[in-house]
């Protein structure tokens, strides 16, 4: 039985092992090279207790005046915000309290189960070196910051994730570098890091083609449909006949759902990063910093800073500001960081207006399958949806209710 996989960013080469492990035929495919998307810029982030929804009041209220700021944390290019309304009224709908915590609960369910999923496909893989032991440091200039956020964290203690609250001097001595501005910190120990995101899904693709796997490159303009799936239609004419379909495009998924007669509403939260090779300190922990909408990571060989969100569609050309204001945020929080030897980079996370990601079965096509929609949490997510996906496309009982997640619930 050959199931082709569409999308060789993380999550869809960590489900194409997955199937392979478990006796599929597997062809992995994709426009560009492995990794390549927003697998290779991610913050390399754990983040099991970043679960929440996106539309809660709190953030959606203040999104109209993060707009008329050019460095605010949420930023709409003019030209796309009559795209765009559709999907924010589906993101305001979200906010219901009992919406929110419908929604918080979907997310905590899985996030509960990322290192029961994770920490074994490391180890299957001889990959357990690539998960540093270091948590992340949430900061906070003051007492009035930690209280603002203090919603995060009544929601990580109504789902027992862990977190400590500490003194700024507490954090220093975890981060020697941090600012004598940071009065307040929370670690969250299970936000552990990866050494290399990209080299994390290209070791993964490795393993794939070991067991027999086979990764092809090229457009897809269409799918052939007789009941069910029966082949993936490439650019140039050729085709790769399939019994199984899995869509795993990131940002893409949604055009390509719409070859299929199942639109769903995917837009594109593009992020940015900048890369420091010589950023003349050292780091253990991620850090962010919640009223500052950035985030540090020590990765890659040197110190990647990112944060904030750009809605600007999949086209547009990247506005590199974007990456030079969190790099001067995250200088305040560590005065003696330097970008020198740099560079700057953008993707596409793909966001549903309701936060949760779309892992299912096609309500419309017999052998088609979505796993999309992670934004921030792809790589978070990966091990875990490979786990879900890999049981329901074999026909195995899912360990959770897999009904949140279907593609049909919009």
């Amino acid at each position: 039985m050959t199931t082709v996989v569409v999308g060789a960013g993380i999550i869809g080469t960590t489900l194409a092992y997955e199937l392979q492990k478990c006796g599929r035929q597997v062809v992995l495919l994709d426009r560009g090279e492995v990794g390549r998307g927003a697998s290779y810029g991610n913050m390399a982030s754990i983040a099991v207790t970043e679960f929440m929804p996106a539309s809660r009041p709190s953030i959606w209220k203040q999104i109209p005046g993060w707009m008329l700021d050019p460095e605010g944390p949420v930023r709409v290019r003019p030209g796309y915000m009559p795209k765009l309304l559709p999907w924010f009224a589906r993101f305001v709908a979200a906010s219901r309290p009992s919406k929110l915590r419908q929604l918080e609960a979907e997310g905590a369910a899985l996030c509960a189960r990322v290192y029961d999923d994770l920490l074994p496909l490391l180890r299957e893989t001889g990959l357990e070196g690539e998960l540093t032991d270091e948590g992340c440091l949430s900061l906070y200039k003051d007492e009035a910051e930690f209280r603002a956020d203090r919603e995060h964290i009544e929601i990580l203690e109504r789902f027992d994730f862990p977190h400590q609250r500490l003194t700024g001097a507490q954090a220093r001595e975890l981060e020697p570098e941090l600012s004598e501005d940071i009065s307040v910190a929370v670690l969250f120990p299970q936000n552990r890091s990866l050494r290399d995101p990209f080299r994390l899904v290209s070791c993964l693709a490795q393993r794939f083609t070991a067991l027999g796997g086979e990764i092809r490159r090229g457009d897809v303009v269409g799918f052939s449909r007789a009941g069910r799936i029966t082949s993936v239609q490439l650019g140039g004419g050729g085709e790769i006949p399939a019994d199984e379909v899995a869509i795993c495009a990131g940002a893409h998924s949604g055009l390509l759902s719409k070859m299929l007669d199942e639109p769903m509403p995917l837009e594109t939260e593009r992020g940015y990063h900048t890369q420091i090779m010589s950023p003349g300190i050292s780091m253990r922990h991620s850090i962010i910093w919640p009223a500052r909408a950035f985030m540090v990571t020590p990765t890659a060989g040197g110190i990647r800073v990112g944060g904030t969100v750009e809605m600007a569609g999949l086209d547009a050309a990247p506005d590199y500001r974007r990456s030079k204001i969190t790099v001067r945020r995250a200088q305040t929080a560590l005065p003696n960081l330097r970008c020198e030897n740099f560079s700057e980079w953008m993707g596409h996370r793909p966001a549903f207006p309701d936060t949760v990601p779309v892992m299912s079965a096609s309500a419309k096509t017999p052998g088609v399958f979505y796993a999309t929609g992670h934004g921030h949490l792809g790589v978070t997510y990966a091990a875990t949806t490979a786990r879900l996906m890999g049981d329901l496309i074999t026909g195995a009982p899912p360990p959770i209710d897999m009904h949140p997640y279907r593609v049909d619930r919009f």
